[in-house]
């Protein structure tokens, strides 16, 4: 690890690299034990060089990016944790495309589209991700997925920088071949569609409106906890089994949107794992289906 330190010391700031940090402070669930060490990367280079250091020194290295799809347990993770965040969130236009940087939030990619009157993204406009871990689970909502008006994305896979297209990305229901094949989207390029700003801002407020309507947002989560069931709807069959308000200590089913698991107190990850252990048993004793966390579970206990 000291050699890994200092290869990153020479590559970066010193700030840009801490040591023990909370992973709870890095993700939307607000739970998660220390990451020995995290890197903030503020380029490509950077991102591929921590990578590539860990890698040669046989220290486990995570990259992650807001943490709103990440149940992070309660001892931590090991190694290096690579987060893309504000420092590698670069947005730009040309005619009708959007190129963003991993870390640029959705929520903001939306908004920059908006401002540039262009329609195709409104829906991610609430998706609380970042466009890396966006683009590579193919986040969506509303009818709309990022699969829909992406053009290619620039893409560290197999120890090499790729610009993967469309069909070369494999984009299915929240999957794609970076995610598969654990690569790392550092970049996106969307082709996006011109409309008068005011109606795509009417039509993002819409969304939104209905997602504070129907979605426990006034609580930690991770979002939707559970993949959906092909013919299924993953929050009615938890409904139907009778789990809504269903707690462990602080973590509840939500009575609001049984397909969140939320964090009204003061829960610990493992309360949350076990909340989503129990749902599995009662849904699959309940109606046979067996459901699949959507939620990435990693760390030690």
């Amino acid at each position: 690890m000291t050699t890994l330190i200092e290869k990153l010391r020479a590559m970066a700031r010193e700030d840009q690299i801490l040591f023990d940090e909370p992973m709870s402070k890095h993700t939307t669930f607000r739970v998660g034990g220390p990451a020995d060490v995290m890197f903030l990367p503020e380029s490509a280079e950077q991102v591929v060089g921590a990578i590539e250091a860990a890698k040669a020194e046989n220290v486990p290295v995570m990259v992650v990016g807001n943490g709103s799809n990440l149940l992070v347990l309660d001892g931590g993770i090991r190694g290096l944790v690579i987060a893309l965040g504000e420092g590698f969130a670069a947005i730009a236009r040309v005619e009708n495309t959007i190129t963003a940087w991993a870390g640029a939030s959705l929520k903001r990619v939306s908004a920059y589209a908006q401002a540039s009157g262009l329609s195709g993204l409104e829906f991610a406009a609430g998706i609380p991700g970042t466009l890396g871990g966006g683009c590579a689970m193919n986040a969506g909502a509303y009818g709309g997925q990022l699969s829909d008006t992406l053009v290619d994305a620039e893409v560290y896979l197999d120890g090499e920088v790729r610009t993967l297209t469309k069909a070369e990305m494999e984009m299915g229901y929240r999957t794609t071949l970076p995610l598969r094949r654990g690569g790392v989207v550092l970049s996106a390029r969307f082709a996006l569609t011109p409309d008068d700003p005011d109606a795509i801002a009417e039509r993002m407020r819409d969304l939104n409106a209905r997602r504070r309507d129907k979605q426990p947002l006034n609580y930690p989560s991770a979002g939707s906890t559970f993949k959906r069931p092909e013919g299924y709807f993953a929050g009615a069959l938890i409904e139907q089994a009778g789990l809504k308000g269903r707690a462990v200590n602080g973590a509840m089913v939500s009575e609001k949107h049984a397909g969140f698991i939320v964090k009204p107190g003061q829960a610990t990850a493992a309360d949350i794992l076990e909340l989503i252990r129990i749902v599995q048993d009662e849904v699959k004793a309940h109606s046979g289906i067996t459901l699949e966390p959507e939620v990435r579970i990693v760390g030690e206990a």
